[in-house]
């Protein structure tokens, strides 16, 4: 009976309990007459009606008067609603943030974010700022105009402003508001100018409208210029005439138009029939898509209040808005807190709020306008910022990139100026294949385009396809014929003259070791009866042939017989092994490989002497790279090349090397190594590059920025460099089917076969040794006949009579046998009886004196 009694008690305090929350929750609305966010309202309403039911209590309001503003919600308050849900602008923002702050009343608006709205304002409008630095550091754009209007206030440009102060942008703000006709034409006067073309507009939906309506009259929706719309509804404007004319226009989605389930909700507005509705129906902006969604944060938040037996009940007067002190609703924090706390998934993505009343964990589509419409090019988020999928969409032929598809070449440019690309110091401009590109004037440029930074500011490059460097290129010098004693090259002058002090003292040194020693005396055999004399081989003569034959590798009739003599014989022996064993190693390389000498050897020495001048291209890389070089041997070299009189630049790279090659080694041509190289081996042959290369760097294909052909690309070039196929393509292209020859193509020195001129001094040399032997012969015969005639006294003619019985007696004695040798080869007979000797044939014993008293 009692647990009865107490289960009744409950079930009845429970059913109090549970009647305290109203059925019907009064919620204030404050919309502009006939605006699109009303009609979704009334929509809004239609769809939730489950308990409680929100009733609206709806004023129209006129935009931009403070008191008609003031007097609707003040007339809200007394009603007693619950909350309010409307839109405010610039003039209003602040009152109404100060009226909710004061009086604890929630109000919920799809209206632009403001930086310093307090708790009771709730935001539906995600901030945009962030993803929007986010595309512009995407695209890397250092340079744009930023349009912009103080309706939707000036938290995004702070933003900008603040981020272009820390990245060095450069930024030209202009107010919409305050432009006129004229002033609004000069802005792109002056684009055009500057052939720049990037601008960035943020504004509401209905003056951004506007502003793109004078942009199609100007004639400025073309491929040169880049938009990007700083607004949540890119598909909520209608870009048909940009897309004609080609223009590039990136901008944000909110609503995912894509999703089955929202699709069902557009199709349900599209169908709903709003008697009171006096403008025609149009399809659902994201401005109307953030207004449903707060009628649904409201009502689930009020559900969840009374699930959870919150009272949030009015009892009693309201109360005055313009009392003071204002009294504040004592329910209103515990529904500011149950809407905060929401979280839904709405037609503008997931709902979710901070402890401010702002939106937070949201994702925001980022689209570009193409040829066959917007399309999906990425996102951004608070956790990973923006992201690309323009190339990695599955199942979307057309977003999912350029890969694995084949395109066709409608047009290839040829540049009329011929340059690269470079930007003009006074008027700021492009030249080149770099302004093709800048300018929308060509998709893509496949050349040998240098990755520098002032480039990358401008337009993407791909990676690099190929390294270089800035090399020298020179006219080839002719070679150097080879010098008559040319064999002496491989040992130093230096070394030569050491070997003859060397040879003239071990001849000295073994000359005297063998007079000292007394192993080197020996006597002779004589006759019997005659006294035996001692004499030494090793006279002076006989040691400087002695040291020579050896030199020679040759050696001779007589050695040393003493230790000592030995010892001196030994060392030289080994002296002379090591020596010539050098010489012959390098002698081979000398007389076989020809020679070319170069003036110049490196950047050092062009920039010490001023005969031979040296030059770049006009416009590219390389004169840019001198330019801005803080290098000193490279500041010296530009601020000779800046001031030659005549130029030393080119207008082109073939100017340059016909220049090279006219000019007869006065003139250097400095240029990317791979062309120098490629050209040294084209006919006529008569270019080479000298030294090695002043910098490193690559070449890469260039797209417009922001272009979808950069990803592809990028991935086609690692693709052909993992595989090996760039650097085969290059042996190929360079030295397989070069014109002057294999090699690689930077060789100074070529091997060829041995000519007459490389060992014509040995020729000389051994022409003149016999004709010095001759001349000495004649010498030795005049100086001989003279001193023995003298002697004997007798007539030249007897003289040579007597020779000629010599000369006859000593072949008789060599056909006889009995002859001995003497020193040098010389003959020795038996005396005669001086009956018939006229000049005494010289013993064997005064041969060893003469020998050794050196004549």
């Amino acid at each position: 009976m009692q647990r009865s009694l107490t289960l009744l008690c409950t079930s009845f305090l429970g059913l109090c309990l549970g009647s305290s929350f109203p059925s019907n929750i009064n919620i204030g609305g404050l919309f502009p007459t006939e605006s699109h966010e009303y009609e979704v309202f009334r929509f809004a309403l239609s769809h939730h009606q489950d308990i409680p039911k929100l009733v609206p209590q709806v004023d129209m309001v006129k935009m931009g008067n403070s008191f008609s503003m003031t007097y609707a919600f003040c007339s809200q308050f007394s009603k007693g609603v619950y909350a309010i849900i409307g839109v405010y602008d610039r003039k209003t923002v602040n009152m109404l943030m100060s009226f909710c702050g004061a009086l604890h009343v929630c109000f919920v608006t799809p209206s632009f974010p403001m930086e310093n709205s307090n708790q009771f304002v709730i935001q539906l409008r995600p901030e945009l700022q962030d993803a929007l630095v986010g595309v512009i550091e995407h695209y890397k754009w250092s340079k744009f105009v930023y349009m912009y209007s103080s309706d939707s206030g000036l938290s995004v440009l702070q933003k900008v402003l603040d981020t272009a102060a820390e990245h060095n942008w450069l930024v030209t703000s202009v107010n919409v508001e305050t432009m006129t006709e004229a002033s609004f034409l000069k802005v792109f006067q002056d684009l055009d100018k500057r052939k720049e073309g990037q601008i960035i507009i943020d504004c509401e939906l209905e003056r951004l409208t506007s502003i793109l309506k004078k942009i199609i009259e100007l004639g400025k929706n073309v491929k040169s210029y880049h938009y990007i719309l700083a607004n949540l509804g890119f598909l909520d404007i209608d870009l048909t005439e940009f897309k004609k004319g080609e223009a590039n226009v990136t901008g944000f989605q909110l609503v995912n138009y894509a999703d089955p389930n929202i699709s069902r909700i557009v199709q349900q507005w599209m169908d709903f029939d709003n008697k009171d509705a006096k403008v025609p129906k149009r399809g659902l902006k994201y401005t109307g898509a953030l207004t449903y969604d707060g009628v649904k944060v409201m009502s689930t938040a009020f559900q969840n209040l009374r699930r959870q037996r919150i009272d949030i009940s009015r009892r009693g007067n309201a109360g005055e808005c313009l009392a003071n002190p204002p009294a504040p609703w004592g329910q209103g924090i515990d529904i500011q807190r149950a809407l905060q706390q929401v979280r839904i998934e709405g037609l503008t993505g997931h709902i979710q709020f901070n402890e401010k009343g702002r939106r937070t964990n949201y994702t925001v589509s980022v689209m570009e306008l193409r040829p066959t419409g917007p399309k999906k090019v990425g996102y951004w988020n608070e956790d990973e910022k923006f992201v690309s999928t323009a190339a990695y969409i599955p199942g979307s032929n057309d977003t999912y990139g350029l890969q694995n598809r084949t395109y066709i070449v409608t047009t290839i440019l040829v540049l009329a100026d011929g340059k690269y690309g470079a930007r003009d110091p006074e008027t700021m401009m492009w030249n080149g294949m770099v302004g093709e590109l800048v300018y929308g004037k060509a998709d893509v440029a496949v050349a040998p385009l240098t990755i520098t930074l002032v480039r990358e500011e401008v337009i993407d490059f791909s990676k690099p396809f190929m390294s270089l460097g800035i090399s020298i290129m020179i006219k080839k010098p002719t070679k150097s014929k080879p010098g008559v004693f040319s064999f002496l090259d491989p040992l130093a002058y230096e070394i030569w003259m050491c070997i003859v002090f060397a040879y003239i003292g071990v001849s000295v040194v073994l000359f005297l070791v063998s007079r000292f020693s007394p192993y080197e005396w020996h006597a002779d055999d004589c006759e019997e009866g005659a006294d035996q004399e001692q004499n030494n081989e090793f006279g002076i003569f006989n040691s400087l042939w002695f040291s020579l034959g050896a030199f020679m590798q040759q050696g001779c009739d007589i050695s040393p017989r003493s230790l000592s003599g030995r010892i001196v014989g030994g060392v030289w022996w080994f002296f002379t092994l090591i020596i010539i064993s050098s010489y012959t190693a390098n002698l081979a390389a000398f007389l076989t490989v020809e020679r070319m000498v170069s003036p110049i050897e490196s950047a050092e020495d062009l920039a010490k002497q001023t005969e031979i001048a040296y030059g770049t291209l006009d416009a590219g890389s390389t004169k840019e790279f001198f330019r801005r070089s803080k290098i000193a041997v490279f500041e010296k070299m530009w601020s000779y090349m800046k001031s030659a009189d005549p130029s030393v630049f080119v207008k082109t790279t073939d100017e340059g090397v016909i220049r090279v090659r006219k000019s007869k080694g006065k003139y250097a041509y400095l240029l990317e190594s791979t062309m120098n190289e490629y050209i040294e081996q084209r006919k006529p042959c008569d270019t080479m590059k000298v030294g090695g290369n002043l910098d490193s760097k690559g070449y890469g294909i260039a797209t417009p920025k922001g272009s979808p052909l950069r990803n592809p690309v990028n991935l086609a070039v690692l693709k052909l460099n993992e595989q090996g196929l760039l650097d085969k393509l290059k042996n190929k292209w360079w030295y397989d089917k070069g014109e002057c020859g294999s090699g690689g193509g930077d060789s100074k020195d070529k091997t060829s076969a041995l000519s007459l001129s490389n060992v014509a001094g040995v020729f000389y040399i051994l022409i003149g040794g016999l004709g010095l032997a001759m001349l000495v012969a004649l010498v030795e015969f005049c100086y001989k006949s003279r001193t023995e005639s003298h002697r004997m006294k007798v007539s030249a003619r007897a003289a040579q009579q007597s020779i000629n019985d010599a000369m006859r007696c000593s072949t008789l004695t060599r056909m006889s046998g009995n002859g001995s040798g003497g020193e040098n080869g010389r003959i020795v007979t038996h005396d005669f009886p001086k009956a018939v000797q006229t000049l005494p044939c010289m013993s064997h014993a005064a041969s060893m004196g003469l020998g050794a008293s050196g004549m």
